[in-house]
Parts: structure tokens; sequence; C-alpha cells
């Protein structure tokens, strides 16, 4: 019998995906993240920060994440054992297992968890602040930014999308030169940056075997709601053979907010300033593509 090592392609891919399944965020989103970050590299380390593993944590993010998560994930001893001072920074006060925490960063389960947890709690945030549904690029905008970062972006790209990225970020810029720079030297905008991240995720995501956007699935997804609907019964969704206690209201109730969420995104992308971009930039949200996954669940797909 064959084992396929969790630091393969294929194991890694497994290990994206049960963290997808534990908290909810949207497996293709993960996967393009991996291949963006680190071309699905568990032991990947940046050269001009503190970036490890496959997600391409820095130090602190790590420490925050494994602080406020890490116990739910049977990860207990290091959550205690991680301080946040006054100031807000991370701290481990006993060196061997501050490296401990930090080196599970490279292990693909540990790391895939924790980067759904951060996206999951970015998500809220962005949210809150930004007023609308954030996006899984949005989301990517506070991995690589932060939370405040992403939103001051975010914020900014609306009002000003021809705002040079750079100005606003000298140090993520100095760090991150590709990004913010074209390969003439000219600074990128705010919109150019995220236009480009947005095209990295969906062709990371394509690259690793994604099978494409969420959005994909709605319309056929309403279709069939829509003519389940006409021999549903009221308590009862018959799928095959089987007889599933159900609450048709569940399933309204989650078509209507598919359908509100695609709304919105639709409108968002009326006034996108990136439309030359072949790919979609306002992909659904992890939330989206959760709801649309428990649907094809409950319908038995």
């Amino acid at each position: 019998m064959s084992i396929v090592s969790v630091n393969s392609r294929a194991g890694i891919q497994t290990a994206i995906a049960a963290a997808s399944r534990k908290t909810g965020i949207d497996f293709n989103y993960l996967l393009g993240q991996a291949q963006v970050e680190s071309g699905m590299r568990a032991n990947a380390r940046a050269a001009t920060s503190s970036a490890t593993g496959l997600y391409q944590f820095i130090e602190q993010s790590w420490l925050g994440v494994i602080k406020d998560h890490g116990a739910e994930h049977g990860l207990g001893w290091a959550a205690d054992s991680i301080r946040q001072t006054a100031s807000g920074r991370y701290v481990v006060s006993d060196p061997a297992a501050r490296r401990a925490i930090l080196d599970m960063r490279s292990d693909p389960g540990t790391a895939a968890l924790m980067a759904a947890e951060h996206a999951s709690d970015n998500k809220a945030v962005l949210e809150d602040r930004l007023g609308r549904p954030a996006t899984g690029t949005d989301l990517y905008m506070a991995h690589f930014l932060g939370q405040g970062g992403a939103a001051k972006f975010l914020g900014a790209m609306e009002s000003s999308p021809d705002r040079t990225g750079a100005a606003m970020f000298p140090a993520a810029a100095r760090a991150n030169r590709s990004i913010f720079y074209a390969s003439n030297g000219q600074p990128r905008t705010l919109s150019e940056i995220y236009a480009r991240f947005a095209g990295k995720l969906d062709q990371g995501a394509a690259a690793v075997g994604a099978t494409g956007l969420a959005s994909d699935a709605f319309d056929d997804l309403s279709k069939g709601i829509d003519a389940l609907g006409a021999g549903m019964g009221d308590g009862e969704v018959v799928l095959g053979n089987n007889a599933v206690d159900s609450d048709r209201h569940w399933i309204e109730t989650t078509l209507a907010q598919l359908k509100t969420s695609r709304s919105g995104a639709n409108q968002l992308a009326a006034s996108d300033p990136f439309a030359p971009v072949t790919v979609n930039p306002f992909r659904p949200t992890p939330e989206t593509a959760r709801l649309a996954y428990l649907m094809l669940a409950k319908l038995g797909a």
C-alpha cells in the first residue's frame, strides 16, 4: 500500500479540503491562495520577511491566529504559551515553545486550518468596516496587508482607484516590489494591484485543479430547486429512494441568500474598474460558496 506524504501535492490538497470542511471557507479560495503564496510548497520561505509555509504567515500573524484559534483544533498548549503585550505584540516566553509553534507553519494541516480561520476572522472585520460582502480577493488583501491595511486599501480604492499603492504602503512595497511596481518601474495603482491579485487567485486555483468559480453553479442550482419545489411536500424532500426530513423554508431562505449575494456581486461588477481583466475579480465570497455547497449536499448532489 502506498502512503501519500502530507507534504506531497495530493497530501496538501487533502489538508486544505479538511480545513475547508471544518471552517466553511471556500476550498477553491484556500487552494488558490496556497498556490499564489507558496506554489503549494509547505516549506516555502520568503527572502525578504519572516513569511513561512504554505500560506506564508509572518511570525506575528501566525502567533495571533494560534492564540485565537489554536485551542479549537487541539493546540491548547500552543495558545496558552502565547501572550499579547500591551502594545499588541504576541510573545512566547519559552524559546523552545516559540520555535515549535512557529515551525507548525510548515505543517500543511495546521497551516491550512489557521489560514481558513484567519480568512473567517478577516471576513467578519472587513464586512463590518466596508458595509458590503467581502470577496475572495478582499480576503487575500487582508492576508497580505492585515485587516487594517486591507480596510485602508479597499476604502481608498473605492474612492480613488488610480492612487498608487506604494505611496500608501511603502514598507509593503519595499518587501514586495513586483506587486507594487511594473517591470518598467512604474508604480501600480490600487485598482491594478487588486486586479492582479484577483487574477492570480483564479489562475492559482485553476493551476492546481480547482473546478472554477462557485458562481458557475448558481444558475443550475436555482433551476434545480425551482424544479424540485414543484414536487416537494411540506415536510419532506424525496431524493431518489431517500426520504429526508426537511424544511422547505430552509431551502427557500438559502436560495434567497444566494440570489441576494449574487445580486450584490453583480452590482459591484457593474462599477468594476477592472472590466478589461478576463477573470472575475469579484469572485463569490467564502460564505456564498459555502451556502452553495450546503445546498448541493441538501439536494443529494
